[in-house]
């Protein structure tokens, strides 16, 4: 996607039920989430390093500006979709990147997601009390 004369790399991440949609442009590093400077946006020290991890692995670090549209979920799994789609927009910029990003595993959508609740039972596998008599 071409936008103004400035190359533009779109894809789309996924964890648990959290759906993030990355755009990537040449700039400096910055990373805005709905608006918000990423450090902004996630309350704990730890997921910033999360979503940067993709840049890590492929030495890109302050070389690319992501806008970032996320939806559903809690914050963790925000933060490992918007990594997901920063690895699948960066395969996009340059595809010698799979080897580093595939073996780090953040190419891999991790299908991990909360089982639903069974009649009869409190939660997914818990039960209620038994009582013989």
């Amino acid at each position: 996607m071409a936008q103004k004369g400035q190359e533009e790399f779109a894809a789309t991440g996924k964890r648990k039920t959290a759906i993030a949609r990355v755009r990537l442009r040449k700039g400096s590093g910055a990373i805005v989430v709905n608006h918000k400077a990423l450090e902004e946006y996630f309350g704990r020290a730890t997921l910033p390093i999360v979503v940067q991890q993709p840049f890590g692995v492929t030495q890109t670090e302050k070389q690319f500006d992501a806008a970032v549209k996320v939806s559903g979920g809690g914050p963790s799994g925000q933060a490992e979709a918007i990594r997901h789609g920063i690895a699948r927009a960066l395969l996009l910029v340059n595809p010698e990147f799979r080897k580093g990003l595939k073996g780090a595993g953040y190419l891999t959508r991790d299908p991990r997601a909360k089982e639903r609740k069974k009649y009869g039972h409190k939660k997914a596998r818990k039960s209620f009390q038994y009582s013989k008599r």
